[in-house]
């Protein structure tokens, strides 16, 4: 009875919370409303919506889109950091080295390879050294406040910005973070800090010494990082470097394989949520069962075959070159 008597009363809270998401923008009211459902005050919601976007028009609706030409420097960026990651090995050792405690201390907590989390945070962002120019907020918001979709495409992004602003709203409220402090820089399509996280990901970042974490600071970035792999790629024993001595020679055959054929996968046969068959490679011989096991890992962090074995290449390296410094 009790049990019930607290579910009517939380559940009267929230309608109540509902009724006050009082905006003229419908994708606004709904962000509020969707707050609401996940335990944030309206009056936290419609202080957010209001300091941050309310200083433009009524409801934001004239922010624009972030120019193109911020996007074409974060993609010059991110091909720069690719075509240049396999020369980065001193680098990296030098960081790592740098770091040292707060690897110690991640690798100890969350079962992830030093190296592994390193050349993570080297693809995504130089190890900070590329600037983000952007705003999250004004990102999404400019999504969710396009005006009356005219395709499926359009209506996709109105409903990604809706999406990661109601993840964004949530996380700063659960955080005690002040509406008129939540802001974070992003790349152009709103990746955060130096691992560059998605508001769907907020969830993952941990502080180093700190009670809040930031992406933008490196000690966080490690520890943030190291937690998504353990909590979502479920990494709960590090990498055996001696099993892996072979990974380039791996990747070179998985690219000649994927190159001619299709629809290929180094790690899955099909995929059951859109009920697909990949074209699997090795997956009948087993040869690479330990790489596929830790690629499968990683790509919960980004979902390509590609990006994976580059990782695990690329932190085998890194490896060797820490144990000979």
């Amino acid at each position: 009875m009790i049990r019930v008597i607290l579910l009517l009363l939380i559940t009267t809270q929230i309608w109540a919370n509902l009724k006050k998401c009082n905006f003229e923008n419908k994708n606004y009211k709904e962000i509020c409303q969707k707050v609401v459902v996940n335990g944030v005050p309206s009056a936290y919601a419609n202080e957010f919506l209001v300091t941050n976007f309310n200083s433009q028009k009524p409801d934001g609706t004239d922010i624009k889109n972030v120019p193109k030409k911020h996007a074409k420097v974060d993609t010059k960026n991110g091909k720069k950091v690719k075509k240049k990651s396999s020369k980065h090995v001193s680098e990296i050792v030098a960081h790592l080295q740098e770091y040292k405690e707060v690897y110690d201390y991640a690798e100890k907590k969350y079962s992830v390879n030093r190296e592994i989390v390193a050349i993570i945070l080297l693809k995504e962002s130089k190890l900070g050294k590329i600037k983000l120019t952007n705003d999250a907020l004004t990102v999404f918001n400019s999504m969710a406040t396009k005006k009356s979709p005219e395709n499926t495409k359009q209506t996709a992004v109105v409903d990604s910005g809706k999406s990661n602003l109601v993840n964004i709203i949530t996380y700063c409220y659960k955080k005690g973070i002040e509406p008129e402090e939540c802001n974070f820089p992003s790349s152009h399509s709103g990746a955060v800090g130096i691992p560059q996280f998605m508001p769907e990901s907020f969830s993952y970042i941990a502080g180093y010494e700190t009670k809040v974490g930031d992406l933008t600071r490196m000690e966080d970035a490690i520890v943030s990082t190291s937690n998504y792999l353990n909590k979502r790629g479920s990494f709960k024993k590090l990498i055996n470097w001696d099993k892996t001595p072979k990974i380039a020679e791996t990747e070179k055959a998985w690219k000649k394989f994927s190159a001619t054929h299709k629809n290929s996968s180094f790690v899955y046969e099909r995929s059951e949520k859109e009920d697909t068959q990949y074209n699997c490679f090795r997956c009948e011989t087993g040869e690479t069962a330990y790489v596929k096991e830790y690629a499968k890992k990683l790509m919960s962090f980004n979902n390509s075959s590609d990006y994976a074995l580059e990782i695990l290449k690329l932190a085998y390296n890194a490896h060797l070159g820490l144990s000979k410094s």
